[in-house]
């Protein structure tokens, strides 16, 4: 494959990726391990970002380029975009998380920890139907994600916020909320309830 055909096929694939690609990627789109390292000199093409992780330079940014940076690397673990930053990719609520959100299998837990990076790994994973695609990444429902992050301490003000932009909007309906909330904690189940029941009212 010729140079130029090997800037063409990656820069397809990091156009979907905010700009960013993972040396894994890069090799498999057939370019060499050589002109990656060349083009990722200072001044070059591409921007090495962290060990394993690049980005087209001048590659116009975008709101939420940040969580694709944290997620790409662990796409094949695979990582799911949850919690707070699911509802930021949502854009439910006013929440500004202070880490990004993961959710790996309880199986991978292991993952070394990243900076910037909060991961979870739920007892029970979330089901496939359940895993939406947001701006190219996987993302857990606006459900789960609401109840996620109630759970995991978000304020009370936030997820109320969250659950009525999210109905009103019809991203969810009262039947999968409570369905989200079931089998979690007793203050997580009450709250959901009551926020439903003020809906309705």
């Amino acid at each position: 494959m010729s140079d130029a055909i090997d800037h063409d096929t990656l820069y397809r694939l990091a156009e979907a990726q905010a700009g960013y690609f993972t040396a894994k990627q890069a090799l498999d789109a057939g370019m060499a391990r050589t002109t990656l390292r060349h083009h990722a000199r200072p001044h070059g093409r591409f921007a090495r970002v962290r060990p394993g992780l690049y980005r087209i330079r001048h590659f116009p940014s975008t709101p939420h380029e940040h969580v694709m940076a944290a997620w790409l690397p662990l796409r094949d673990v695979p990582a799911v975009v949850s919690h707070e930053s699911a509802l930021e990719l949502y854009e439910l609520s006013d929440v500004i998380p202070r880490a990004i959100h993961l959710t790996v299998p309880r199986s991978r837990r292991g993952q070394r920890p990243r900076l910037g990076v909060r991961l979870h790994t739920p007892a029970r994973p979330a089901e496939p139907g359940a895993i939406r695609t947001v701006n190219g990444m996987p993302v857990t429902s606006p459900e789960d994600s609401i109840v996620d992050s109630l759970e995991a301490g978000t304020g009370p003000d936030q997820i109320e916020l969250a659950a009525d932009q999210a109905l009103e909007r019809g991203l969810t309906t009262p039947r999968r909320l409570r369905a989200a909330a079931a089998g979690r904690p007793a203050r997580v189940r009450h709250f959901i309830d009551r926020v439903l029941d003020r809906v309705a009212a």
